[in-house]
């Protein structure tokens, strides 16, 4: 049972990993407007947008990030354990990554 856990663990770290590096790279591709008016009123912390359900994107991102998303894809933990438990589970496999150096 330990194995099993910490395999898990190291899944949730690489999704981590890819979850942060996405929320930069759109956080400087779209200059910050990640939250449309009813998130910033909400107090919504962009960075939940990468993770969770579509319908709190569809809620309180801009349509920016939306477009962003569109265009770039966004995996939720089930999808991207799905991806990670088939063999792709280096987090510069998985479609969309940013590079270290993509994000400075």
């Amino acid at each position: 049972m330990d194995a099993a856990f910490e395999t898990y663990r190291m899944m949730r770290v690489d999704f981590e990993l890819y979850r942060h590096s996405r929320f930069l790279r759109a956080h400087t591709e779209l200059r910050g407007e990640l939250l449309n008016a009813a998130g910033r009123a909400a107090r919504i912390d962009p960075g939940t947008l990468f993770m969770g359900p579509r319908s709190r994107v569809e809620r309180y991102a801009s349509e920016e990030l939306k477009a962003w998303f569109a265009q770039h894809g966004r995996l939720t933990v089930d999808e991207f354990e799905t991806q990670w438990w088939n063999g792709r589970g280096s987090t510069a496999e998985i479609h969309g990554i940013a590079a270290l150096a993509d994000i400075a």
